[in-house]
């Protein structure tokens, strides 16, 4: 489906059902560089199990109109601006790595429109290395290489998904490589400036999962600590073996953990 928002073109997928506004409504916000298809395992199961499901692609990615945000509060005040421009009241959002941060963000200043958020891949303050951060900015392809090597899992670098010939590393340096040119830097850049995570998730009264990976190297579990005393009203699980794209790699578990959440 497409809306604007500022004039803007804004995609986003319904996981293959009818777009129902009364209906409760999933929002999936993907991470630095990637678009919506990251969550088309868990959009197409949210739609056909009660819910309305928003999988879209932030500004200047995937199929939406640029440019992209500068910063993580852009982000959020364009994700709150749609939520209006669609008329929904009954909101949760699933936000992973900057799409966490965003998700943080917007959970602060929606109060009580959102019921639930949960958070994958996430840390209250997510900082890049510098020489990422300039190799990405540069458009350098070490960038997008650096990435997939902390990104996925070490199990899931070499197989073992369940779809047979599926390949995760392959498929992410895919997605990233069709991003368009500066995007990934602008992001990581708006994930490394910001330090709003705190503040924001003690503003946050709704129920809140942390949903993080064993294996994750860029956004380690034991970094959430800070994130958890914060939050009013939390949980967390980790899911054994997995690495930062646990949706992709472990798209079964993923979604048994979110709708146990939801439900």
């Amino acid at each position: 489906m497409e809306t604007q928002v500022h004039g803007k073109s804004v995609f986003f997928s319904t996981g293959g059902a009818k777009f129902n506004n009364a209906e409760r409504t999933i929002i999936f916000i993907h991470g630095a560089g990637m678009d919506r298809t990251v969550w088309s395992m868990q959009a197409r199961f949210f739609a056909h199990h009660g819910f309305t499901v928003v999988n879209l692609d932030l500004p200047g990615h995937g199929k939406s109109e640029g440019p992209a945000c500068a910063t993580i509060e852009e982000y959020s005040d364009w994700l709150c601006e749609l939520i209006d421009c669609l008329d929904l009241h009954r909101v949760s959002i699933v936000g992973h790595s900057m799409g966490s941060l965003v998700a943080l963000c917007s959970g602060a200043k929606l109060e009580k429109k959102i019921q639930k958020i949960a958070l994958l891949g996430t840390l209250p303050k997510i900082q890049v290395h510098p020489d990422l951060l300039t190799s990405a900015m540069n458009n350098k392809h070490g960038a997008f290489e650096t990435i997939v090597g902390w990104g996925v899992g070490r199990k899931a670098q070499i197989g073992g998904h369940k779809a047979p010939g599926s390949w995760i590393a392959g498929a992410s340096m895919r997605l990233l490589e069709t991003s368009k040119p500066g995007v990934l830097g602008n992001d990581l850049n708006a994930c490394n400036v910001w330090e709003g995570g705190l503040e924001s998730a003690g503003q946050i009264k709704c129920p809140v999962l942390l949903l993080l990976g064993e294996d994750d190297r860029m956004t380690p579990p034991k970094g959430t600590k800070e994130l958890t005393k914060a939050l009013h009203n939390s949980e967390t699980i980790i899911l054994h073996g997995a690495g930062h794209m646990m949706m992709t790699e472990q798209p079964d578990q993923t979604i048994e953990t979110l709708s146990d959440f939801f439900e």
